[in-house]
């Protein structure tokens, strides 16, 4: 597949993904609107892939199950898709964040929608820039020492049992169907950065995509550049989504790379960019983007076939926590 289809290819998966996260939304809406109605519960199914939307339960979790307690059986799912994701990182490099997250995804889209209607995305000068992105990183360590090292394994145990936690997954549909005015105005606020600049949210706040970040500095897979075939155009580090200056480097090892392709996919001349594996074994697109769905639909499915999956939150506990 040549390299200029990677594009479209990875929109597609983008898309689908989207997709499908609002359909499970919407079904786990609707399973929540049914608790404690007359409706009949043995058609109501919970859908477990809504847990992927609690990454700090899933932290929470993988914290407890290194510390003895055993997965966490609340919001199991939670913790099998926070594995996959850092070792698709460790493997991918942060492959997550530009074809499956639904952020980085709406986030894309309306950069490039700023592209169209202005022309030309902003940036910030080095310093300011700079500054802001170790934000990212502070909120890292603040939610791994929070939870590796000031949490006991049986403080873990004790909040991933409570009553707090078995319904986080509501409690975050609650705080979206009745947002706040001041959540509202940040909402807004980071949308309308999101048109100005190039992803501010996962470039400046994101936790997720920080520690994700320095996974993938051990990763094995780099954007590579052959600079006897490079003609220094300068085209991939304009198109970069975050900023990296593909042109003057061998070899891309910046936690910032998100591998989307998109230096590789505009690089017209002799193929000078190319993804490799230990620099030297070249990945085609194809096998790339068929590795990033085999790692996701994998973690699901080993997650279902060894039972750490489905929350052990019975329906009576939903309808004890939600019906007062």
């Amino acid at each position: 597949m040549p390299s200029r289809y990677m594009q479209p290819l990875r929109i597609l998966i983008q898309f689908g993904y989207l997709g499908f996260i609002v359909w499970l939304g919407f079904s786990f809406y609707t399973f929540v609107q049914a608790v404690g109605t007359s409706a009949d519960r043995s058609t109501l199914v919970r859908p477990d892939g809504i847990d992927a939307f609690l990454p700090i339960s899933g932290l929470l979790g993988t914290a407890s199950w290194i510390k003895g307690n055993g997965i966490n059986l609340i919001h199991p799912a939670a913790v099998i898709v926070f594995i996959t994701i850092v070792i698709s990182s460790l493997l991918l490099r942060r492959s997550f964040c530009s074809w499956i997250c639904p952020i980085a995804t709406l986030s894309e889209i309306s950069w490039k929608s700023g592209f169209r209607l202005f022309y030309r995305n902003w940036r910030l000068p080095s310093w300011p820039d700079v500054t802001l992105r170790g934000f990212k990183y502070l909120l890292m360590l603040f939610f791994i020492y929070s939870v590796f090292i000031a949490m006991s394994s049986e403080a873990l145990l004790g909040f991933i049992q409570s009553d707090y936690h078995k319904i986080a997954d509501v409690r975050l549909l609650n705080f979206f169907l009745h947002i706040s005015p001041f959540a509202l105005g940040v909402v807004l606020l980071l949308f309308v950065f999101s048109i100005a600049l190039r992803n501010p949210f996962c470039r400046y706040m994101c936790p997720y995509g920080a520690l994700l970040g320095l996974v993938a500095t051990l990763s094995p897979v780099r954007v590579t550049r052959n600079t006897e075939r490079c003609v220094s155009c300068g085209v991939c580090s304009q198109i970069c989504p975050t900023y990296i200056d593909v042109m003057h480097t061998s070899s891309v090892s910046s936690p910032e790379c998100i591998a989307c392709w998109r230096c590789i996919s505009h690089c017209r001349y002799n193929e000078a960019l190319s993804m490799r594996a230990v620099q030297r074994v070249a990945i085609p697109g194809y096998i790339f983007a068929a590795l990033v769905l085999l790692l996701f639909l994998g973690g699901t499915a080993l997650g279902k076939i060894s039972g750490n999956w489905h929350s052990t939150v019975s329906f009576e506990e939903y309808v004890r926590l939600l019906v007062k």
